[in-house]
């Protein structure tokens, strides 16, 4: 059972202890990456060991949590290499993308800028994830591999358009190059 104090595995993350929620979202700490917000639809999550009570994480893994955490945060002080994790450009923080329909009369909807942005972020990382399984699958011959390759660079190409959303430029998405 998914819950807080699960070990699961990811597809890319690898191992991971779900510390905590985030309204739709596991936070989960991944020892070779650091706390990640996990969508709770994602379906590549596997438990390796379930969550036997839903309110209490193991103790050795929430420390564990904190150390990476902690060793973060000096590293940032100290002015050294940023996170790992993708961030959201500090002016979306916290805004409202607002999607109104044409018709009069229809409601609006709001979604979160930030909630929009995991879906982004999510996106990118299942299209990674395709793009390692097309280059190691033992059936396809490299012009297939490069073809399929080629589509996903184009996806990557029209998703530049979010770009905007990222606090750093190297996290962007970048398409085919003329």
């Amino acid at each position: 059972m998914l819950g807080i104090g699960a070990k699961v595995t990811h597809p890319t993350h690898n191992e991971g202890v779900i510390f905590g929620t985030d309204g739709d979202f596991w936070r989960i700490y991944f020892r070779d990456i650091g706390e990640k917000s996990i969508a709770k639809e994602f379906k590549g999550l596997e438990v390796i060991e379930a969550a036997e009570d839903m309110n209490q994480p193991d103790v050795s893994d929430i420390m564990t949590a904190m150390e990476h955490v902690l060793g973060d945060f000096a590293d940032r002080i100290r002015g050294e290499e940023r996170p790992e994790s993708i961030e959201i450009s500090d002016r979306w923080d916290g805004g409202t993308l607002i999607i109104q329909p044409s018709a009069e009369g229809l409601k609006s909807k709001e979604v979160p800028v930030g909630a929009f942005f995991h879906k982004i972020v999510m996106t990118r990382d299942r299209l990674r994830v395709l793009e390692a399984k097309i280059n190691a699958h033992p059936k396809l011959v490299d012009s297939d591999k490069l073809d399929l390759q080629q589509y996903i660079t184009k996806i990557y190409g029209s998703l530049t358009t979010f770009n905007v959303l990222f606090k750093y430029k190297e996290d962007w998405f970048v398409g085919e190059k003329k």
